[in-house]
């Protein structure tokens, strides 16, 4: 790999270099702020509301933003087949993934789930290599290795957890949901190319939110939402805007740009932000396995994004 940011062209889906450090690369870390602080928001929030409700419509509340947002840009919509497509994709990545993950939860340790989501990339860069849309060099596969193992680090480094036990059936759940999202990540590239991002998070965003609402309307009827705090909306908002459309904006241009594996390997710095807003907002203080492995997440990404 060259020691500069290797994008794809619209036009003609091929490499070329842009130097140092980008407004996309900003714009990667700010998403990868939002969902770091956002994992502190949804606990939060879960503790108030089931989590299937919770979930459901913070994603019902993302897809009607950015519909919306989409709608009033007064931009062309993109043909019957390819808003066709990009819905079934979002089935996939925004439906899916997240049944699996909440499910994989339930049925497995926290730190379990962590550390296979942590190797979303390594899934990213096969499928992305196999479809050949990304190529990632000796150098690369070193920083994805060296950040799986911070993820690692930085799950060890906290407090054991109580509740729940791992089961093979959990962690297979949560790996099914990380395969989703991989295969999302790179099959909805060549659509960022040519079609407006907000488009695409709208269509996408819709697509998911058609199975995630058929499987969490029970517990959406059956949640007593007058009774429901500004602070636990406060939370949905954020999660549903903030984490959802925000962030998912900033993420789409990152695919765009950067290409599929180096914009995945942004989110491993999720665990680290978290760990500063719990230290700074909740007096936990980070062990020295969390702060190598914070070191160790943030060479990862270096490495695999030079």
């Amino acid at each position: 790999m060259s020691s500069t940011a290797s994008i794809l062209t619209p036009e003609r889906g091929v490499p070329v270099s842009r130097p140092g450090v980008t407004v996309t690369d900003l714009l990667l870390l700010l998403m990868a702020f939002i969902w770091g602080v956002n994992i502190a928001v949804v606990k939060y929030g879960t503790l108030h509301l089931s989590p299937l409700a919770y979930n459901g419509v913070r994603v019902g509340i993302a897809a009607l933003a950015l519909l919306g947002i989409a709608a009033a840009m007064g931009k062309p919509w993109p043909g019957r087949r390819d808003v066709l497509t990009l819905m079934l994709l979002g089935v996939l990545g925004n439906g899916l993934y997240q049944v699996l993950f909440i499910e994989g939860i339930a049925h497995t340790k926290a730190g379990n789930a962590a550390l296979v989501l942590a190797a979303t990339p390594a899934f990213v860069a096969l499928i992305g290599w196999m479809r050949g849309v990304d190529r990632i060099g000796r150098r690369g596969l070193v920083g994805i290795a060296i950040s799986v193992l911070g993820i690692g680090l930085v799950v060890s480094g906290r407090a054991p957890i109580g509740a729940g036990s791992s089961t093979v059936f959990g962690d297979l759940l949560v790996l099914g949901g990380c395969v989703c999202w991989a295969a999302f990540t790179v099959l909805l590239m060549p659509f960022t190319a040519r079609i407006d991002a907000v488009q695409v998070s709208g269509l996408t965003m819709a697509g998911g939110s058609i199975p995630l609402l058929l499987v969490s309307s029970p517990a959406i009827a059956a949640t007593d939402w007058a009774a429901v705090t500004l602070k636990v909306w406060g939370a949905i908002i954020f999660s549903g805007l903030g984490a959802l459309v925000i962030a998912y904006l900033c993420w789409y241009r990152g695919v765009r740009i950067l290409g599929p594996t180096r914009t995945s390997m942004y989110g491993n710095l999720q665990p680290v932000v978290a760990l500063v807003f719990a230290w700074v907002l909740l007096h936990e203080v980070p062990t020295v396995m969390q702060g190598l492995g914070a070191i160790s997440i943030i060479t990862g990404l270096l490495l695999t994004r030079g």
